[in-house]
Order: C-alpha cells, then sequence, then structure tokens
C-alpha cells in the first residue's frame, strides 16, 4: 500500500523532527500523516477507530521505503507499530530519521 495511492511524496512533510511537527488531515475516519527523510525512508502515522489502538486515542506507525510503500525489513520493525502515544511516535520518527540510508 503506497502513502495515499500515489508516486509522488512531494505534498508530505519533510524532515519532521516530532510528533507535533506532523500535518494531520482527516477524512472522517481516518486521521492521517506522513512524513519523509533524506535517506529515503518515511513515516505513515495514523489513528482511527480501527487502527491498532485508536479506541484508546493512540496511534499506528509504519515505516515506508522510498517509493511510499510500507517497508518490512528494517531493524525498526518488521510489520506495522500500535498502540503508540505521540512520545513513542516522535522516538520511531528519529529511530527511522537515523537509519542508513534506503538501499545501502
Amino acid at each position: 500500500m503506497r502513502y495515499k495511492n500515489k508516486d509522488d511524496w512531494s505534498d508530505i512533510k519533510k524532515e519532521v523532527s516530532s510528533f507535533k511537527d506532523l500535518e494531520f488531515e482527516n477524512d472522517g475516519f481516518i486521521k492521517r500523516a506522513g512524513c519523509s527523510f533524506s535517506n529515503g525512508y518515511g513515516a505513515s502515522v495514523i489513528k482511527g477507530d480501527h487502527t491498532y489502538g485508536g479506541q484508546e486515542g493512540l496511534y499506528e506507525l509504519a515505516v515506508l521505503d522510498s517509493k511510499g510503500d510500507l517497508s518490512y525489513d528494517t531493524p525498526i520493525t518488521g510489520d506495522v507499530l500500535g498502540h503508540l502515544t505521540k512520545d513513542d511516535v516522535t522516538d520511531y520518527l528519529q529511530e527511522i530519521k537515523n537509519l542508513p540510508q534506503y538501499g545501502s
């Protein structure tokens, strides 16, 4: 699944440092934000009634590859991460930002 089903990431925020830097959109069902980093990775952060932790007010995060697809092979996770607080999201954003260059 691609972020917003787009090949172009030009509309998502670059180089965020924390949860508070994310810019969320709300389609009435899911609150969603995305970001990309200079190392080629990105993140998708969502919250909704059917996301992991959404009903408890918590967030779900996925690591994205350089094309915006979910990345299942980073040292951070092999799947999505759920039940995250805002501080947890900030910590994982920093971990993604510090990954080696995508594809290296």
